[in-house]
């Protein structure tokens, strides 16, 4: 943390823009791979999985976008609050549609294949993202800024859903669960409706210093 908040300001923003280029680059391969496994599998939870990691890419563009406009404090708000709305949109439309197929599924009785893909994919899943959600949180801390905590907040969200996801698949290949992996979907949705909800309020960052959104000295 110390080595961080020495750094100048320049380059601790580098450092931002390093993390959040690997957090989308990640994503977009974690979403692509999860949804289809998930299609072929029938599995909701590892669609449900693959459609976050897609808007974990569009929280790590706004995020960029935010940072980039760093010199402009009006232009920067107006940017954030836009995309801090879309984001939290994103993920209350996510938790609906991850309550109704998976209270469908359940109804239903409808079980998913077994899926390796999934499994292999959420172990590596759990491995990144604690040390990634590191890596931005001191960067947050360094700059001051709630946006870099609020990711690194969704990055730490990332890795339950993976425990999460794990939990559904394992019972589902190992005891032949079906049911196991709607649950799993149903218990992400309030986790992921309160993302949502924090988005849209544009949730502040209790532990932060002094804010990004001061102007640079």
């Amino acid at each position: 943390m110390a080595e961080t908040a020495a750094l100048p300001r320049a380059a601790i923003v580098q450092r931002g823009r390093r993390l959040e280029y690997f957090t989308i680059v990640w994503n977009l391969l974690e979403g692509l791979i999860a949804v289809a496994a998930g299609a072929l599998a029938g599995s909701i939870s590892l669609l449900g999985f693959g459609m976050d990691s897609f808007i974990e890419v569009a929280s790590g563009a706004a995020l960029l976008w935010r940072m980039a406009v760093d010199s402009d404090v009006r232009r920067r708000e107006l940017h954030e609050k836009r995309a801090q709305q879309a984001v939290g949109i994103c993920f209350l439309a996510l938790a609906a549609f991850l309550a109704y197929q998976s209270a469908a599924d359940l109804w239903f009785q409808r079980a998913p294949e077994h899926s390796v893909p999934g499994i292999v994919l959420a172990c590596v899943s759990l491995l990144v993202m604690p040390v990634l959600s590191r890596a931005k949180r001191k960067v947050g801390s360094a700059l001051g800024s709630a946006a870099m905590h609020a990711d690194a907040r969704q990055t730490d969200f990332c890795a339950y859903l993976s425990a999460i996801l794990l939990g559904g698949l394992l019972l589902n290949a190992l005891l032949g669960i079906g049911w196991a992996d709607p649950l799993a979907a149903l218990v992400m949705t309030p986790i992921i409706a309160k993302e949502g909800i924090d988005a849209l309020r544009g949730k502040p960052c209790p532990a932060c210093g002094p804010n990004l959104d001061q102007p640079a000295s």
